[in-house]
């Protein structure tokens, strides 16, 4: 395995449980999701019993909005951050939806069109882009937001450092994503539901079961809340703090580029 930032021709890094070379983790993380992007957002609720709309309306809430905020949210495909942000984004509001994939995208676009808010003034644009190397000038947004993202990106150092790149300085940086189970007991049964009912949900509804066991096996491969908050740090964000959910099931890290 190698270690974060490493480039040698041999290198290698996980997929799920899976060592692979770093040259094809972006590729098969795309295919991934091109295969569930259309039931993706129904697995959320279906994984989660619902629970990952509380997760993510409290993610929301802790961004300090203000008028005339220029919002990056990474891996924001489907849109369901960038609508919420969007409910509650002040007057001059931009936000770009920046995901690797284009099927997340296109399922995107398509919420998007339902409820009657594409188009040049709705405030939003969609992107394909890679988190390690945004298409964004240096210093262009006020907020940075990944929820679900950070944990599929190959080096996750890269795109931290990415992140307060194109932060505006201020700028507030949140990431929403799975992590370290912090109660007793929790811990055993989180695990159980995670290698039996997960990769069973994605046979029979995402018809994918490989994918959705990989998704139990990236989040047990990612950075605990205290790694990635020194992740953080290392990349030169900063004011870092820590809010789990659900007893650490989830948590969301939140930072700013000073």
């Amino acid at each position: 395995m190698s270690e974060p930032g490493q480039t040698s021709a041999n290198a290698t890094t996980h997929f799920g449980f899976e060592d692979v070379p770093v040259s094809e983790k972006s590729a098969r993380v795309r295919d991934v999701f091109a295969s569930v992007a259309d039931s993706y957002d129904l697995m959320n609720d279906l994984m989660s019993l619902g629970v990952h709309r509380a997760w993510k309306a409290a993610f929301v809430n802790r961004i300090a909005f203000r008028p005339d905020m220029r919002f990056l949210d990474l891996a924001g495909g489907t849109g369901d951050i960038a609508f919420r942000i969007r409910e509650k984004a002040r007057p001059g509001a931009a936000i770009t939806v920046c995901d690797i994939n284009p099927e997340m995208l296109r399922v995107g676009k398509a919420r998007a069109i339902n409820k009657g808010i594409l188009g040049p003034d709705s405030g939003l644009r969609w992107v394909c882009g890679d988190a390690e190397a945004i298409p964004s000038p240096d210093s262009s947004y006020d907020v940075y937001t990944i929820a679900f993202g950070l944990r599929n990106v190959t080096n996750i150092p890269a795109a931290l450092a990415e992140a307060r790149r194109v932060l505006r300085p201020g700028g507030q940086f949140f990431c929403l994503e799975f992590s370290e189970v912090v109660l007793p007991v929790l811990d055993d049964i989180y695990d159980r539901y995670s290698f039996s009912v997960l990769p069973k949900l994605g046979r029979y509804v995402a018809r994918d079961e490989a994918a959705y066991r990989y998704l139990a096996e990236s989040i047990r491969k990612f950075p605990n809340q205290d790694k990635l908050a020194e992740l953080m740090r290392e990349a030169g964000l900063e004011q870092v703090q820590v809010q789990n959910l659900s007893g650490g099931i989830a948590a969301i890290h939140s930072a700013r580029r000073i």
